[in-house]
């Protein structure tokens, strides 16, 4: 005699609390402020610690997810370009000489794309830019507090955090992210989301304007010449979409199309003039050890042209041909400090044009809805992929944790919003 068994469900009580709007929320909240404070938890905690917990956040959104599939709108969900970088990483393992590494770097990419799947599916954009601005706050009021705690109370340096405490000099201050580039970075990110949470009305004034005292305070004492270059570009998207936005529609496109010639312009003449603003922005010898990094990466990637070295994410110094490019360059590097070069290091021209299009395609419909649609909250997205592809000239961040999540998160939402699929569906009915 044989007995059917069904399988086992979660009890409704369960399921109520995963499908909830409040769960939904509040793993949100988490989600965002883990990817933020990588560093904080890696240094405190280790890597095992932080993966365990990256892990136990994947557990959650699954369960949550499946509790809420009756009501969540999978249609169009994933970009088909986030689809194909993220195998083209995978395959690499296939040839890559550290495969361990590269299976271990896609799976912790995996995790943060399927965590930034996660509040894309279940919190509109307007939900996600409350989150993150109150995780900003939190981290960036942390980071002022430690700062003056090494640098004006203990006048001592919290070197497992790698703050020197120059908060008395006025900075560079790195806070709790461990480098006054992403530090810089992050409350530049910080600002925007202040800002467009201060134009929605969404938090009193007083806050919203404390807020962006805060973020901008930081921004200035983490003196990071490349984020002063990236502020820039940010305030010009800024002008430039305020433009688009008060045009009649009729007489966009054309405004849309000197916005694109100019950018395309500037994009040339930055690049023939490199050499030039990289002298005028060194800052003692970090510029030279970047150069000299960059220049024994782009000797190394004509060994493997096509195909690259094979993805490994956050590099792992034990492994060849890193440990060469710390040794070449006197310092130990978790990255190529530019993500593009970065991509096509690691997965060849291959890997470096799937990059492309993924960004490009986020970037462009991430404008578009900014540029069209009402709502200030569409602005967030396309200044948030402007900050990190321009500091992907000079920073790996946006391959990795919350550069990534990032990353994926606006282009999901930029696919739901202008998706070719959903477009070619709709035809169809």
């Amino acid at each position: 005699m044989t007995s059917s068994r069904t399988p086992p469900t979660l009890p409704e009580g369960v399921k109520r609390v995963l499908a909830s709007p409040k769960f939904a929320a509040s793993l949100t909240t988490v989600i965002i402020g883990t990817a933020f404070s990588t560093h904080l938890l890696r240094s405190m905690m280790g890597w095992a610690g932080l993966v365990g917990i990256v892990m136990g956040l994947v557990v959650l959104a699954t369960l949550s997810l499946l509790a809420r599939r009756p009501i969540v709108e999978w249609h169009g969900l994933l970009p088909l370009s986030i689809i194909v970088f993220v195998a083209w990483c995978a395959l690499s393992a296939v040839w890559s000489g550290y495969a361990l590494h590269t299976l271990a770097g896609v799976g912790y990419q995996v995790a943060f794309g399927f965590l930034a799947i996660y509040v894309a599916l279940v919190r509109d954009t307007f939900q996600v830019v409350r989150a993150t601005g109150d995780v900003l706050r939190v981290l960036l009021g942390l980071s002022l507090f430690l700062e003056v705690l090494s640098g004006a109370l203990l006048d001592l340096p919290i070197t497992f955090l790698n703050i020197t405490g120059d908060i008395a000099n006025l900075g560079p201050l790195q806070g709790v992210f461990g480098s006054r580039n992403i530090f810089g970075l992050v409350a530049l990110i910080a600002l925007i989301t202040f800002a467009v949470e201060l134009r929605a009305r969404s938090l009193p004034r007083g806050k919203g304007i404390g807020s962006l005292w805060l973020a901008a305070i930081c921004v200035l004492f983490a003196r990071s010449p490349v984020i002063l270059v990236v502020g820039l570009v940010v305030v010009l998207a800024t002008l430039a979409l305020t433009w688009l936005r008060r045009t009649p529609a009729a007489s966009r496109w054309r405004l849309q199309l000197v916005v694109l010639g100019t950018a395309l312009l500037t994009g040339v003449a930055v690049w023939f003039g490199r050499g030039v603003i990289i002298g005028q922005l060194n800052a003692g010898s970090e510029f030279e050890v970047r150069t000299t990094l960059w220049t024994e990466m782009w000797r190394l990637v004509k060994l493997h042209p096509l195909e690259g070295w094979g993805w490994a994410g956050i590099w792992p110094s034990s492994a060849t041909p890193y440990g060469w490019l710390d040794f070449t360059t006197g310092r130990v590097h978790a990255s190529g400090l530019n993500a593009y070069l970065d991509v096509y290091f690691q997965l060849g021209l291959i890997g470096f044009l799937a990059f492309l299009v993924l960004v490009t395609l986020a970037l462009a419909r991430s404008w578009l809805l900014a540029s069209t649609k009402r709502s200030i909250v569409y602005v967030w997205p396309t200044l948030i992929l402007v900050a990190l592809l321009v500091n992907s000239a000079a920073e790996s961040t946006i391959l990795v944790e919350f550069g990534w999540l990032l990353l994926c998160i606006c282009a999901v939402k930029a696919a739901q919003g202008m998706s070719w699929r959903s477009a070619l569906a709709f035809k169809s009915e």
